[in-house]
């Protein structure tokens, strides 16, 4: 049904689509983001149901390995949460999966929760996109 509805899409001419990575799954993103990438699709990543997995401070896991996960399997731009708004999170670590996504090469830094050095060699990157209600008076002045 997801590759019926892309090809679709594409015959419509759509430049871009939209997938849930975490609810369609990540053998389905990847099919999905290769397919985008040979047909000249831009591929968006929602993550519905992200803070169920990723809020939890006794069990789930963090946000930064959920981004790594995606990085591997393929898309062009995921709401990556902000540092206020309804996706608010820490400055710190939100800029540090924030560049997990981006960056060809980062650094350890424990502080933004970085915890070992990582080369993504040609892996392409993911552009963060500002999300959950922001608006121009979240922004410093």
């Amino acid at each position: 049904e997801m590759m019926k509805r892309v090809i679709f899409a594409r015959e419509l001419g759509v430049p871009i689509v939209m997938h849930d990575y975490l609810t369609g799954g990540f053998t389905a993103n990847t099919t999905l983001a290769h397919y985008c990438r040979d047909n000249g699709l831009l591929l968006h990543i929602h993550r519905a149901m992200h803070a169920v997995i990723d809020r939890q401070k006794n069990h789930g896991m963090h946000f930064r390995v959920l981004a790594k996960a995606l990085r591997m399997s393929g898309g062009d731009h995921i709401h990556a949460g902000t540092v206020v708004g309804k996706l608010e999170g820490e400055r710190e670590m939100t800029l540090g999966f924030v560049d997990l996504l981006r960056d060809d090469f980062i650094e350890k830094d424990r502080a933004r929760g970085i915890f070992f050095t990582q080369d993504w060699v040609s892996m392409p990157g993911v552009i963060p996109v500002a999300s959950g209600g922001i608006h121009v008076w979240h922004m410093p002045a």
